[in-house]
């Protein structure tokens, strides 16, 4: 966070050797920004977990949220369900 104010959302996965990260932005940020939030969540959660790792390789994304779906929202929706599926089927 920034200000209060959320930047976006990281999902760390921890291998053998190295730790994965995705982190999607809600806005752009300057490089220098960038490196420094990267450092940070190396420093507050990569490095807390205390798993031995070669390298963090992160992949960064900008986009923004559309929405948060879960069993229970497809539940309700039932009703209004639509086919995406080709006519033709192979």
């Amino acid at each position: 966070m920034q200000s209060n104010n959320r930047l976006g959302t990281v999902d760390i996965h921890f291998t053998s050797t190295a730790v994965h990260g995705t982190l999607i932005l809600e806005r752009e940020l300057e490089e220098t920004e960038l490196t420094k939030l990267i450092e940070q969540i190396d420093e507050d959660l990569v490095l807390s977990a205390d798993m031995p790792r070669d390298d963090f390789l992160v992949s960064v994304y900008v986009g923004r949220d559309v929405g948060f779906y879960s069993d229970e929202y497809f539940a309700d929706e039932s009703d209004t369900d639509i086919d995406f599926r080709d006519d033709e089927e192979v």
